[in-house]
């Protein structure tokens, strides 16, 4: 009884909150692809950063080069408050713009032709927001580290990178290449994503690190990591050759680091395998650490594990196997595929980033300890779904979904692998992503299809009961004289996922639908369905024929 009382309270919420959701101009003007971003494509930044620990704020510019792709003369930036935009100028001209919440419209003097390629150059000063929650609730951090310097570290997925630099802050256009400049004192360095370039010597007891990216890259993909670091480097050799591995930790936690660590090439090893040569050779890999426990930043991935295995020790499997790995290495590298490889348009459609992520886990444990050890792990975070609300949020808003999109959307891939019953074929799909969608930017809807496809099968009806439904499918069956009869229950319409059964010790795979069908049996008295489908099943009274 208890069961059917939360099923309907879940019900009742995913019902209220559709209901209740209420989205502002602010939304729109964050979340949708507006008239003046619609008309330039972006290519290049130059961001140029000065942060002073002194009074947590923030002085530089970004200089923005897009290709006109339709005639407009104004051009949205965002910059998130209190940050200020303090000049900006085209080919030298002053130019003015006005203010919207955190959208900024600038009016563009110069004409702006088809096929040019120009550039504007915003300067922008301010206290930016002090992280709250990091990384979930986002902005810049000023951590003490003990000995009179400043720990300045940026986390912002979600929150979005104009809350500490002014960008084209939607996530359906990313340049093709970048450059990060960041002064600090002296006795400071900074690590940002792609390769050291150079380090500048100024006359004011600060030096400037620019960091050259040379594929593209989301924009909460970015960050600034300012610390008294100690250093050391690596060559992987991988799929497509040498990668430059390079770690930067504090100078108390290097013998730890140096132990950890050994991970990451353990990491690529295995990701290679199942998704492909790691998409950012020409950037190499880093892990950097910070204050906060971690993100997927491209190519420079922060780490805050505490040096532990597992979640901060913990095992969120409850299993064992989740104490078998660093679950930041594994997690936020696992995303160098499936966030910054391919990258979601909308965060409505986060479950791209975080249901293979998390489903990139259970394939790590399966790589190092078997496919048993991998499949433990991953049923065994079902325990951690909620079933509140939709996994896919509200799209144009800059809403994500619920928080299900890791474990829920990691059982939904590997439910989907038990569909496709063919685990090279599986693999080859992985894979294919990778390739398919190489430095892309996607709809979700691009992501099942490509799956359904080759999987060989039709699986939408899977995708709209996991992903838009908070019902988990129920498996009913019942005895009678002739047989077996079953069918799905609490399923969207036309739901016909097969699923993998075992009869009186032998396996079956049937094919159930909504209405009840039969299958001739004798003296069969006990149905197990195999416990890597997530769904539930249940005997019921005999139906009607």
């Amino acid at each position: 009884m208890r069961k059917i009382l939360i099923c309907l309270c879940l019900m009742a919420s995913v019902s209220g909150f559709a209901q209740t959701l209420k989205f502002t101009h602010a939304d729109t003007l964050r979340g949708s692809i507006t008239p003046e971003r619609a008309w330039w494509d972006l290519t290049y930044y130059h961001l140029s950063v000065r942060p002073n620990a002194q009074d947590s704020t923030l002085t530089g510019s970004t200089k923005v080069v897009y290709k006109v792709l339709k005639p407009q003369q104004t051009i949205q930036i965002d910059l998130q408050e209190p940050l200020q935009i303090t000049k900006v100028t085209q080919d030298g001209e002053l130019l003015t713009y006005r203010r919207d919440g955190n959208a900024f419209f600038i009016t563009l003097t110069k004409k702006q032709e088809v096929g040019k390629t120009e550039t504007i150059e915003v300067s922008y000063a301010g206290k930016p927001r002090l992280a709250k929650r990091p990384p979930w609730d986002g902005g810049v951090q000023w951590v003490p580290d003990g000995k009179g310097n400043t720990i300045i570290s940026t986390s912002c997925q979600g929150l979005g990178s104009s809350v500490w630099w002014p960008c084209k802050d939607h996530m359906y256009d990313e340049p093709d290449s970048m450059l990060i400049s960041i002064t600090v004192p002296k006795n400071m360095m900074d690590v940002s994503n792609g390769n050291l370039r150079s380090v500048v010597e100024n006359n004011d007891n600060t030096h400037t690190f620019n960091w050259a990216v040379q594929n593209p890259i989301n924009n909460y993909g970015v960050n600034m990591n300012v610390a008294n670091y100690v250093s050391w480097k690596e060559t992987y050799k991988g799929e497509k050759g040498d990668l430059a591995l390079s770690y930067y930790v504090l100078p108390q936690n290097l013998d730890k680091a140096k132990e950890q660590f050994k991970q990451a090439p353990q990491m690529l090893k295995a990701f290679e395998h199942w998704f492909g040569p790691y998409p950012f050779y020409e950037d190499g890999y880093k892990l950097v650490e910070v204050p906060y426990l971690g993100m997927e930043h491209q190519s420079s991935v922060t780490y805050g594990n505490g040096y532990k295995m597992g979640y901060l020790g913990k095992d969120l499997s409850n299993t064992g196997w989740g104490l078998k790995w660093d679950f930041i290495i594994i997690h936020e590298s696992g995303h160098e595929w499936f966030a910054n490889n391919i990258t979601y348009k909308d965060v409505a459609d986060m479950w791209v980033h975080e249901g293979f992520t998390n489903y990139s886990e259970n394939l790590y444990t399966e790589f190092y300890f078997g496919k048993q050890a991998g499949s433990d792990y991953v049923i065994g975070t079902r325990a951690l779904i909620a079933n509140d609300i939709p996994i896919i949020g509200t799209h144009g808003v800059n809403q994500e979904g619920s928080r299900d999109m890791y474990y829920k959307g990691g059982n939904l891939l590997h439910t989907i692998r038990q569909i496709v019953n063919d685990d090279e074929k599986w693999r080859e799909i992985l894979r294919g992503l990778n390739k398919t969608f190489y430095h892309q930017t996607v709809d979700g809807s691009q992501i099942e299809a490509y799956v359904s496809e080759h999987a060989g099968q039709n699986i939408s009806k899977v995708f709209d009961q996991y992903l838009r439904d908070t019902r988990i499918p129920v498996f009913e069956y019942s005895f009678g004289n002739k047989g077996i009869q079953y069918r799905w229950a609490n399923v969207v319409d036309g739901f016909d996922m097969p699923v993998k059964v075992k009869l009186a010790g032998k396996d079956e795979l049937l094919y159930p639908t909504a209405t009840w069908q039969s299958l001739k049996t004798k003296g069969i008295k006990t149905v197990v369905v195999d416990r890597n489908f997530y769904v539930e099943s249940k005997e019921v009274k005999q139906a009607s024929m």
